[in-house]
């Protein structure tokens, strides 16, 4: 397994499908001189905690797709590429071989082109750790050297000479130099559901302490990935290191002669239980070049494929307010496309309008979006922030409850609309055939001004509005029809009526209304807050006059 620290791959195939990044910003110079300052400094920040201090401040799949973000911002204004990533990693301590990169695939037609034409190439998971180069001399532990930038490391060799699963004294006194991960060791780990579970930031932590407990010690596994001086072959590489000391790693070794084997141990490892976390899987030719020509950059020998993005960075286009039947302020984030779990994601709820305040996203934001049981868009987080913050018409928590928009008027339509929803559906009236995309025609029309005006509609006016067939006005026409039929208790959640518990309902409106707030609060499972809102909803005007209507209109009860 080659060194799982970040090393940004421009594989722009691989990338596409999943992340809309084929426009360029519309940007002036200067804003597009700002933008690219601000995610550079960003993501410097980044790989200075992650190479220097051993510290993830952000997932990897966030930060490869950020860094790919960057690199496409920079050729869109034909600026220089990014800084080497490494560039503050490097320490006292010189590699006596140098530690490759790894270029990372996410689609399989780039992995099928990697294939093409190689031979006797072997597939292991990529283990999520922290690289080390290990140095022994005849036999002994002599040196353990961090990552660093791939040219010179840190001095890990105190806390080395601590950890059990790196053998101290090999079982012939040979000089030797190996690769390997520093991993934190789990029990049963299935990574498809559990994901990196900050196994790699465990191990960096640890590793740049002084002193190791027995504890902490003991829970580091060591997976050696390389022998860059050993055998030619890949296999006798596996089984001359077994028999030297070091934990066999031939249980996750295998060849393979195609994509559809790569697929199925790619599949296999990301869905089965591990002792370590792993983000992918690792392609490798069984020979390679000798030592003394590696160099710290990704080898053409070897490549990662990595396992689907647990979460898509996203760019906001706009913020939408929602106000739901109730009033409830939803803000909803309207995004640039992206592909996750190969499905498109367009847009996605900020949740509460308090917590979209704390997060303060605005257009042009980038944000962290995963799913939620595996279906429904989740906001993470706000990545990185625009620097330019749009002024945007946030609606006023006062303007909306439960007795507010009862007609369209300007800014009360999105509430309305939610009343219609609710009034013709599973919850109100049940009415086939119509929905939300029903009610925005008629809406659209300008022949809805209040709740109840579908019910004066007729079939020839139906069928002459846009959108409606004579076949669909029929429908349409049958399931108003049907729901004058529906009984009086199913009238009043249909209106919006608030929850009533175990009260006894009395058939008729009149009878409602004449409750007072101490009458309602009688009522079993009714407390103050509920009969103060029944007690309001049957003296409300608005709700008033829609009684008077379905009067009028011979409705059952009223």
């Amino acid at each position: 397994m080659l060194a799982t620290l970040r090393l940004f791959s421009v594989v722009l195939l691989s990338f596409a499908p999943l992340i809309a990044y084929s426009a360029c910003p519309d940007w002036s110079a200067s804003r597009a001189n700002m933008e690219i300052s601000a995610l550079q400094k960003q993501i410097d920040q980044w790989d200075d905690a992650y190479h220097r201090e051993g510290r993830s401040l952000i997932a990897d799949d966030l930060y490869d797709q950020s860094r790919l973000r960057l690199n496409q911002w920079r050729q869109c204004f034909q600026q220089p590429p990014a800084p080497e990533p490494l560039r503050t990693a490097s320490g006292s301590i010189a590699h006596p071989v140098a530690h490759t990169g790894l270029d990372k695939l996410h689609e399989a037609a780039a992995v099928q082109a990697w294939l093409k034409d190689r031979q006797d190439v072997w597939v292991q998971p990529k283990v999520d750790g922290v690289a080390v180069t290990l140095v022994y001399r005849r036999g002994s532990l002599q040196q353990a050297i961090s990552r660093g930038d791939g040219i010179s490391g840190q001095d890990w060799t105190a806390a080395a000479r601590e950890i059990p699963t790196i053998p101290q004294q090999l079982t012939q006194p040979i000089d030797l130099l190996v690769q390997g991960e520093l991993y934190w060791r789990l029990n049963q780990h299935v990574q498809a559901s559990a994901g990196s579970v900050n196994a790699r930031a465990t191990v960096a932590g640890l590793m740049n302490r002084k002193n190791l407990s027995k504890e902490q010690a003991a829970g580091i596994g060591l997976f050696v990935w390389d022998w860059p001086q050993g055998p030619a072959s890949l296999p006798e590489r596996i089984s001359t290191l077994a028999t030297l000391g070091f934990t066999p790693t031939a249980p996750f070794s295998h060849a393979i002669s195609d994509l559809a084997d790569a697929q199925q141990w790619r599949d296999h490892w990301y869905r089965s239980p591990l002792p370590f976390a792993s983000d992918g899987i690792v392609l490798r030719q069984s020979q390679r070049p000798p030592a003394e020509r590696w160099q710290a950059n990704s080898p053409y020998w070897a490549v990662a494929w990595k396992y689907p993005f647990a979460r898509a960075l996203a760019e906001v286009r706009k913020v939408n307010f929602k106000v739901g039947r109730t009033g409830r302020i939803t803000p909803v984030l309207e995004l640039m496309p992206v592909r996750l779990d190969d499905r498109e994601i367009k847009r996605v709820s900020a949740g509460s309008l308090k917590r979209w305040q704390a997060l303060d996203i605005r257009p042009g934001d980038q944000v962290a979006i995963s799913l939620a049981g595996l279906t429904i868009p989740r906001l993470d987080s706000v990545v990185l922030r625009t620097t330019e913050r749009a002024a945007l018409d946030i609606p006023d928590t006062r303007d909306f409850h439960a007795l507010s928009c009862w007609q369209p008027t300007p800014g009360c339509e999105s509430q309305f609309l939610a009343r219609l929803t609710w009034l013709s559906g599973k919850q109100g009236l049940a009415m086939q055939n119509v929905g939300r995309g029903t009610w925005e025609k008629l809406l659209e029309t300008g022949r809805l001004n209040n709740l109840l005006d579908w019910l004066t509609l007729d079939e020839p006016e139906l069928a002459n509005i846009a959108g409606f067939g004579e076949r669909s006005s029929a429908r349409l026409m049958h399931s108003f029809h049907s729901a004058r039929q529906r009984p009086f208790t199913q009238w009043l959640k249909a209106m919006g009526l608030p929850p009533t518990g175990q009260a006894q309902l009395a058939d008729s409106w009149q009878a409602l209304a004449q409750r007072d707030t101490e009458q309602w609060q009688t009522e079993a499972g009714i407390g103050p807050g509920r009969a103060a809102q029944l007690s309001a909803f049957f003296r409300d005007p608005q709700v008033l006059a829609l009684s008077d209507t379905l009067r009028a209109a011979g409705i059952d009860g009223f």
